[in-house]
């Protein structure tokens, strides 16, 4: 029977369990249900939010019906909690497993599978039917924390090398300033640009749902992997959809993780006919224009800067009353 783990020995057996299976305990989970036979655990599995992670069977008990009755009480609760789809991140001999289950395999990274319940994908592609454009499409992904002269540097250049460029903003929140504020910032900050299409990127496109952890072991490059299953994703669903053949970065001379994503770009991209091209920083007096230093220098005040970084709609923004819960999150992460 199926139940779920919230005592201490309980949790304890559960890491046990997925530790010899070789993949990561983590404590960021929703809930935790495990199946015992005979007052031992032998099945495990986790949800947090529409992920389901570290799922473990103990191996003289694999093979048989406990992982698909894990997987359909967590996909049940995943579904009660309110989430249309659910991700499941397994080692790819494993997919065929969650697809018999009723899981789409969106990508498969050689070392990672990422599968969804439901039609995620499908219904966000559907969504945005309208938006498709034939001609020489192009692409941008971008975080705008906040939106910067830097920003429309580099998509303007891009604009001015395709017919279309759809500019993806990432959904996720993880930033100082929230997705629908960046989301404005960056309408805002296009609207004159007319052949640019702004839409989010969901959950697919730098999220959690594309970078996984757990089942990762100790000595793997988890960073070029997550990094390679994004990539891979976009490039195989994303992009011909929407007949998109370039993407557009600026180059990144601080930030090692960025640079690394980039470097991932240049070497998957063009075995799915995707061009990457890289457009070089603009720069301000003080040097290469960024959002951390945006956001620097709104920490101290320094209105006469930031008119050199940010365009005019983001600096009535940043100097509006609206924007003083955003300051003071930053003054308190400075005090940190």
């Amino acid at each position: 029977m199926i139940a779920q783990l919230v005592s201490r020995s309980d949790v304890a057996s559960a890491r046990e369990l997925i530790e010899r299976n070789e993949l990561s305990f983590e404590e960021g989970y929703d809930e935790l249900f495990g199946i015992y036979e005979s007052g031992t655990l032998v099945a495990v599995g986790a949800r947090a939010g529409n992920i389901l992670k570290m799922l473990a069977v103990e191996p003289s008990h694999q093979g048989g019906s406990l992982l698909g009755e894990l997987v359909t009480a967590l996909v049940s609760r995943g579904l009660e909690a309110g989430y249309e789809s659910l991700f499941v991140f397994t080692k790819p001999a494993y997919a065929m497993t969650f697809q018999s289950l009723n899981f789409t395999l969106l990508a498969n990274q050689g070392k990672v599978a990422l599968l969804e319940y439901g039609k995620g994908l499908k219904c966000w592609l559907a969504s945005n039917s309208a938006l498709v454009k034939p001609g020489l499409n192009g692409a941008i992904v971008v975080n705008c924390n906040p939106f910067t002269l830097g920003h429309r540097y580099v998509i303007e250049s891009a604009a001015k090398a395709v017919e279309n460029l759809y500019v993806f903003v990432v959904r996720e929140d993880r930033s100082v300033f929230p997705f629908d504020v960046r989301f404005r910032l960056v309408k805002e900050g296009v609207r004159d640009l007319a052949n640019v299409i702004l839409l989010d990127t969901s959950r697919y496109i730098v999220s959690g749902a594309t970078f996984p952890t757990y089942f990762l072991k100790k000595d793997d490059p988890v960073a070029r992997i997550q990094m390679e299953l994004d990539v891979i994703l976009f490039a195989s669903r994303i992009a011909p959809y929407f007949g998109i053949t370039r993407r557009f970065v600026g180059t990144e001379p601080n930030c090692r993780l960025t640079n690394g994503y980039n470097e991932t770009m240049k070497r998957l991209l063009p075995e799915y006919g995707i061009e990457l091209v890289e457009i070089e920083r603009k720069q301000a007096t003080t040097g290469v224009i960024s959002a951390s230093k945006v956001r620097e220098l709104l920490l101290s005040d320094d209105v006469g800067q930031l008119k050199d970084y940010v365009p005019q709609t983001t600096l009535d923004f940043l100097t509006s009353d609206e924007a003083e819960p955003i300051r003071n999150t930053l003054r308190y992460d400075n005090r940190r």
